[in-house]
């Protein structure tokens, strides 16, 4: 029998029992093997791949998160870690698992992703407009002593309790702007450290997480109500890590680069953030500085 041409293989759904394939395939095309973070996308997402061929692993993989579930589907999906074996690139493999993900599973539900340079012609074939960019940082955080502790500037940041989940979905939903509780309640076990923020009378005005990923720690999701709440939030994390760093800010907060950049962080990377269907992402981005992960959105 002739062999099916890779594009006719079929796609499947991962399952958390594919998390060492889709960590051998991040290695296979020079990325971190991130098994922590393939651990939590596969459990709060969907997972689709194709078997590689020749019974080595997965040929492709991607990430599928989606948000605000109703009765009509989900009201916004994420997109991420979408991956083609090295031996099977350049052979159509990304484009027909995209064209799947975007035009038979997903269709007509508001689409995001994060697109590095090289993918983003794909994404812009598929449909996919840019509408933000946003930029990673990476480095060694330099305290300044004379900057105030956390809880001496305008908002108190501590530890969060597990009262204080139910307020955290909230006010996530409020600024990310569609329901992602399957995702935020996943946090108190994958992050090393998870911290909220509160005004003078009490309110939670912010949250944060620091999670392990491979040499770094990484920071996110970061919601604060001004650049001040999201120096307190990152200053409170940093001090308890012995780890660089790594998050990725939305450009548009300018000022708050600035200080990480002082800080000791470096820019690495700038990546294209892109919608399809939705003319950009809902929610608050004044109060919305990190994403958890780039590939969930």
């Amino acid at each position: 029998m002739t062999p099916p041409h890779l594009t006719e293989l079929p796609i499947r759904a991962l399952t958390v029992d594919d998390l060492r394939h889709c960590a051998d395939l991040s290695e296979d095309r020079g990325w971190p093997r991130e098994d922590h973070k393939w651990g939590l996308l596969l459990a709060a997402g969907s997972g689709y791949g194709i078997d590689a061929p020749d019974g080595h692993g997965l040929a492709a993989a991607c990430i599928v998160t989606s948000y605000g579930h109703t009765h009509a589907g989900p009201e916004l999906a994420a997109i991420g870690m979408v991956l083609v074996a090295g031996r099977y690139a350049r052979q159509g493999l990304g484009r027909r698992l995209m064209a799947y993900i975007c035009d038979d599973l997903l269709k007509g539900v508001p689409l995001t992703l994060h697109a590095t340079p090289y993918g983003r012609p794909l994404y812009e074939e598929l449909g996919f407009a840019t509408t933000g960019r946003a930029e990673m940082l990476r480095g060694t955080f330099r305290h300044d002593p004379a900057a105030p502790t956390p809880g001496q500037g305008s908002v108190a940041v501590r530890p969060a309790t597990g009262e204080d989940i139910p307020r955290i979905v909230h006010l996530d939903t409020e600024v990310f702007g569609t329901d992602r509780t399957h995702m935020i309640t996943r946090l108190p076990a994958f992050a090393d450290r998870l911290l909220v923020a509160e005004d003078g009378r009490g309110k939670l005005v912010g949250y944060a997480a620091i999670w392990p990923n491979m040499e770094t720690h990484v920071i996110g999701p970061l919601i604060a109500l001004d650049t001040a709440g999201a120096q307190a939030l990152v200053t409170a994390l940093a001090a308890v890590s012995d780890r660089p760093l790594r998050t990725d800010i939305d450009v548009r907060h300018e000022e708050f680069l600035t200080w990480l950049k002082e800080r000791g962080l470096d820019s690495v990377a700038f990546n294209a953030v892109m919608t399809r269907d939705i003319p950009s992402l809902p929610g608050d981005w004044t109060r919305r500085w990190a994403p958890l992960t780039v590939a969930a959105g």
